[in-house]
């Protein structure tokens, strides 16, 4: 290969790349759009579900922990708490998605937040119940907006 093959060749490749990275470009923005529509329509019970699975792994912890202790009271608020998890998991989930089954899942996630708040609220000298118990009620009035 000579030197004219070579520039040709690396000129060919740079084109390429102009042309593809153009298209990307022009690509990345049509999605960004598409992503931007579908993730701010729930952005509320998205972050209120957000915050709510980071409280309740903290609280989580907090039970088990005290449960090994010997505190056998915490066995409930541990359950409340796991169940919470599962449901503001899928519910976050579904909120980034803007997914149709939402409203749905919103309703039964009402019953499984207030169980957890309750449950907290039993134990609210810990911080990380008392925590996770006001989480549970702020996911819960997110939920109450768009439950179906």
């Amino acid at each position: 290969m000579d030197r004219r093959e070579l520039l040709l060749g690396g000129l060919a490749l740079a084109s390429a790349a102009v042309v593809g990275g153009a298209h990307a470009a022009e690509h990345k923005h049509d999605m960004s759009e598409h992503q931007h529509d579908a993730s701010s329509a729930n952005l509320a019970i998205a972050a209120a579900a957000s915050d709510c699975l980071q409280k309740s792994e903290v609280c989580l912890n907090h039970c088990l922990e005290l449960w090994a202790q010997g505190e056998k009271d915490m066995a409930s608020c541990a359950k409340s708490v796991n169940q919470v998890l599962a449901m503001c998991s899928a519910l976050q989930q579904l909120a980034n998605q803007n997914s149709k089954h939402l409203a749905k899942l919103a309703t039964v996630a009402m019953a499984a937040c207030k169980e957890c708040e309750d449950e907290c609220k039993k134990f609210d000298k810990h911080a990380a119940c008392k925590a996770c118990g006001e989480s549970c009620a702020a996911c819960y009035k997110e939920c109450k907006k768009i439950a179906a």
